[in-house]
């Protein structure tokens, strides 16, 4: 079972579509995004049932899209299980911060836990790095490095049209979980005040999880973040 949300941004001329789909059962956002040229990239790939895998293949086949890269806001495996479906269907490896290296080590046995079958996960293909730019058509991210709620946690921020996708560093009302493997509060709340906090109060968050919120949202609302 999933869902999905399609969004619009357009600003001066240039259009950006960010399409959402919520996979498996841990309601996964995974994001396409493209623009007029019909180049994307698709960030954290969390497919995991065929009916999911199929709904990912079929949108990007109907709107003629060439995937150009696979990214991860981080490893976590209900954010990486769909990987494997994107690489033997587009020849795209994923692309990662070097930090993550534990949880793509143990991706089968982080799996077995919540039941994801998990065989031989394979490396990233490109580290990512804090400052580094995606391009893809005329469009381009930044990355930034935010962990906290796992080492090799990072961020892609679009300045121009003022969005970033966050993975599960901050949520509407609410921020990563830190009591798993490498979390930690203190280097999570300090990732979101030097990292995201400083956006501009309209910038739109895309989360890993649920629906999407503002940084002005969350400064003024979020009760984790009171006073940061």
């Amino acid at each position: 079972m999933s869902f999905s949300i399609f969004v619009f941004l357009k600003i001066n001329n240039v259009m950006i579509n960010i399409k959402t789909f919520v996979f498996n059962f841990i309601q996964t956002n995974t994001y396409v995004l493209y623009d007029e040229t019909k180049e994307c990239v698709i960030i954290d790939s969390a497919c995991n049932e065929d009916i999911e895998r199929e709904e990912l293949k079929n949108f990007i086949t109907e709107h003629g899209l060439l995937p150009k890269r696979l990214l991860n806001t981080h490893c976590h495996v209900d954010h990486v299980i769909g990987n494997q479906f994107i690489i033997d269907n587009y020849n795209i490896g994923y692309e990662a911060h070097a930090d993550g290296k534990l949880f793509w080590e143990m991706a089968s046995e982080f799996g077995s836990v919540f039941n994801f079958k998990i065989n031989d996960f394979p490396k990233p293909v490109n580290f990512l790095k804090h400052g580094d730019k995606i391009n893809f058509g005329v469009s381009e991210l930044d990355v930034v490095y935010t962990p906290g709620h796992a080492d090799g946690s990072i961020c892609f921020i679009n300045r121009k049209q003022k969005f970033i996708i966050v993975g599960d560093v901050l949520f509407k009302d609410s921020i990563g979980r830190t009591d798993l493997p490498t979390g930690n509060y203190d280097v999570l709340i300090k990732s979101i005040k030097n990292q995201l906090f400083t956006l501009d109060d309209d910038f739109i968050v895309y989360t890993g999880h649920g629906p999407s919120t503002t940084i002005g949202y969350e400064k003024k609302n979020n009760q984790f973040l009171k006073g940061i």
